[in-house]
């Protein structure tokens, strides 16, 4: 499967990205971690070589992955703004993964009980951040909300029959590894710093990854 060429290599760029970052190499981050993404990217590409490829679905998660781009090169840096705009990138990039994952699926009724969890799930998180967020708790509350919804629309594809089990696994499992690397980010920015923070962006890539691999396998 074609999809699968480029794995190798995010591999290596994944680990060096995270190995520079702990080691403050700024210049290899700025050159490995949008690479990372880049390769992603290509995974979800070439899933258009398949006889079985869906146009719309690979367009939508590229467009997902296009905009998590973006939001990687923002939060490179570490201003306020820059940290803002990454954060609204990545709340887009959720937003098109709702679509991706909702427009073949459409709604179960079981969603109701994963919806229930998630808001739990989504309560909890804000409660735990509420007091380092200082200005920032509107935005942070709506983007926990959203990538919680995300994961709420990764886990449906269980309940349809549009998309095959391997995906809805895929899916449910690498939205589920997006939210753990937004926690970790978030701890480390708004609670307390976390000396080994970096290692989020392994649960990011594998991530992102498994969603692009989604679109391989229909």
């Amino acid at each position: 499967m074609t999809s699968w060429i480029p794995i190798p290599f995010l591999v290596v760029t994944a680990v060096v990205t995270v190995w520079a970052g702990l080691q403050h190499r700024q210049r290899l981050v700025y050159l490995f971690k949008p690479l990372s993404t880049l390769l992603v990217i290509a995974v979800a590409l070439l899933s258009l070589t398949t006889p079985d490829a869906q146009v719309g679905y690979t367009m939508g998660i590229t467009a997902g992955l296009v905009l998590s781009l973006g939001g990687d090169v923002a939060l490179m840096f570490p201003s306020r703004r820059a940290f803002t705009l990454g954060l609204v990138l990545f709340l887009l990039a959720h937003l098109v993964y709702v679509l991706a994952f909702t427009l073949p699926n459409g709604f179960h009724p079981a969603d109701w009980v994963t919806g229930a969890v998630l808001v739990a799930i989504a309560a909890a998180c804000f409660l735990y951040l509420k007091p380092g967020l200082g200005s920032m708790k509107g935005p942070v509350l709506v983007y926990i909300l959203v990538i919680c919804l995300m994961v709420h629309r990764a886990l449906s594809l269980f309940f349809g029959e549009a998309f095959a089990p391997v995906q809805a696994w895929l899916a449910s499992a690498g939205a589920v590894l997006f939210l753990i690397s937004d926690l970790i980010l978030a701890i480390n920015r708004f609670r307390h710093p976390l000396k080994k923070e970096r290692l989020g962006l392994l649960a990011y890539y594998a991530g992102q990854l498994l969603i692009a691999l989604t679109a391989s396998y229909f």
